[in-house]
């Protein structure tokens, strides 16, 4: 191989056994150059705004918004880890070396899968707030919701481990040069995947849904013929009605926006074989990430006056975690 061969090569000195450089075309350059980076800053920057305003403001420290808060962590980590990781695969070399690659590949699925199980946990709780709104504050409690919290990001650890078990340990079979950083996964662990990330939790979410919703419309109904009967718009019971009504709608359009974004992904991964497509379909799955906040913002008035606190820097005050935002 002579030198001029040798210049588009991620290590020269290695001769064949190195990848060559990528060399993208203009739509790409757009994509993971401009049009990903700016995605990933976004993801980052939102996502923070929402741990930090349900972590410091105790108004927002609520059952319902400790999901939210464990589906804004996955999402952080998706625009720290997962879509970095897909620019670096599609643009340039990876010199980061095989631990890196490996740790950050499986940090990266441990991110899809804890987003699913948060979905699934945001799904439940609220069939059990509108389907049985009278044992609500009894089956759902703060200790519940951090246990089975604790238990989502602990089964995706392990279900991703397993998964990927051929990729921890021999990760070299998978690369076909140096300075490449790719995952595999055993057809049969693929599989399994495929069954207990995708089809089972989708089954759950459209199931829980799909009852959620049918309640709520009832519901609704009930409200406005009461409400017009007995003038009783006002009252704290339907207050709260309305307040579980609303958040489901809106945590519906969450769960809806998420399965768009996922779906494409899953069914790629079974019949496209391009790891360029691919890593455009995940663009789908990182936008979801960054979108998620900004439907909190616009739907949740207690989100957009905790957004306006830390921006402003009113969180630095003495007895701001006190603040009336609701």
């Amino acid at each position: 191989m002579d030198i001029e061969d040798q210049s588009d090569l991620c290590f020269p000195q290695l001769g064949n056994i190195s990848c060559r450089k990528t060399t993208p075309n203009l739509f790409e350059s757009f994509f993971f150059m401009v049009l990903l980076p700016i995605t990933c800053i976004f993801t980052v920057l939102l996502n923070l705004l929402v741990i930090i305003s349900i972590s410091h403001f105790r108004q927002l420290y609520t059952t319902t918004n400790l999901l939210l808060l464990s589906l804004a962590v996955s999402d952080v980590l998706v625009g720290l880890v997962g879509i970095p990781v897909v620019i670096i695969q599609s643009t340039s070399c990876w010199f980061l070396g095989d631990i890196v690659c490996r740790l950050m590949n499986y940090l990266a699925f441990i991110c899809q899968s804890a987003s699913i199980g948060n979905m699934v946990l945001i799904s439940a709780d609220r069939f059990v707030a509108i389907c049985d709104p009278l044992h609500y504050t009894v089956k759902v409690t703060v200790k519940k919701i951090q246990l089975c919290i604790c238990l989502c990001w602990l089964a995706s650890v392990i279900h991703c481990g397993i998964v990927l078990k051929d990729h921890l340990a021999h990760h070299e079979i998978y690369n076909t040069c140096l300075g490449e950083c790719v995952h595999g996964i055993d057809i049969i662990w693929g599989i399994l995947d495929i069954i207990v990330n995708f089809l089972i939790p989708l089954a759950t979410i459209v199931i829980l849904y799909t009852r959620v919703f049918v309640v709520a419309v009832s519901q609704a109904r009930a409200l406005r013929s009461q409400g017009k009967c007995f003038k009783l718009q006002n009252s704290a019971p339907f207050r709260v009605k309305r307040s579980e009504l609303k958040a489901a709608k809106t945590l519906g359009i969450v769960v809806l926006v998420f399965l768009v974004c996922f779906c494409p992904y899953n069914i790629a991964s079974l019949v496209v074989y391009d790891e360029n497509v691919i890593n455009y379909i995940v663009y789908l799955f990182g936008l979801n990430a960054c979108v998620n906040p900004l439907i909190y913002a616009v739907f949740y008035p207690c989100f957009r006056r905790a957004f306006k606190h830390i921006v402003t820097l009113r969180i630095l005050q003495p007895g701001s975690c006190e603040a009336n935002i609701l």
